[in-house]
């Protein structure tokens, strides 16, 4: 999938080898969904319903391995979804916007001009945002993503959820929100969550609840587990 999304101008080459990386985590933890990232979905999707104002970041790997379920996932909690990317050029830009609009999407944020807003103390071209999606967020949902902008994003005092296969990973660490666990796995198990708890009375103890650095060390031992 990330192969043929590198052929449609999706995924870079550098995309291809921080997923790969990242899968050799997965390898280690067995390749499915434990217990400890069971209970990171629900809390996951717990706050993404408690959200005044999500916003769902794409890049050019989520794009590549589910779109569905991204376009899913934002109708589902009423949120924004917004094309950020490491390596930006309007031409991927573009193709990850068709992509997303294929499964219903609409008014995709970040693509162009769109992105005028700065996240502070960013070098990268990530730093770019649209004004009125990732800048204004109170909660921004992004997976597979780079430490910097997480830990930037924190200090705007944005919540942050995450999904990383490496527990020990600078993303993972200043997330609220960790999923250890494959995207492909992770985002549909939210889509129903997400359905399910909407408009449950439990939805604010379950992310109260939630400890992020406890899952960190269950996930970690986990993987000493596969090796």
């Amino acid at each position: 999938m990330l192969v043929d999304g590198f052929r449609r101008g999706l995924v870079v080459p550098e995309g291809l080898i921080a997923h790969g990386r990242g899968e050799a985590y997965d390898y280690l933890a067995g390749e499915h969904t434990t217990k400890t990232a069971q209970r990171a979905i629900k809390a996951a999707s717990a706050a993404l319903l408690l959200a005044k104002r999500p916003v769902i970041s794409v890049n050019g790997n989520t794009a590549a391995l589910c779109p569905k379920e991204v376009v899913e996932l934002a109708q589902a909690t009423n949120a924004a979804i917004e094309v950020n990317l490491f390596y930006r050029t309007v031409e991927r830009e573009m193709a990850i916007k068709s992509e997303l609009e294929k499964y219903g999407a609409k008014d995709v944020l970040g693509v162009g001009a769109r992105a005028s807003a700065r996240i502070p103390e960013l070098q990268s071209e990530r730093r770019r945002v649209d004004p009125e999606g990732i800048y204004k967020a109170d909660t921004v949902f992004v997976p597979l993503e780079d430490g910097d902008r997480t830990e930037a994003l924190v200090k705007m005092g944005k919540t942050v959820i995450t999904i990383d296969l490496n527990p020990l990973s600078r993303t993972a660490k200043m997330a609220q929100i960790t999923i250890v666990d494959n995207i492909i796995r992770a985002m549909p198990a939210m889509v129903q969550l997400v359905r399910s708890l909407n408009g449950s009375r439990s939805i604010k103890k379950i992310v109260d609840d939630f400890d992020n650095k406890k899952n960190l060390k269950e996930s970690l031992k986990t993987i000493r587990g596969g090796m």
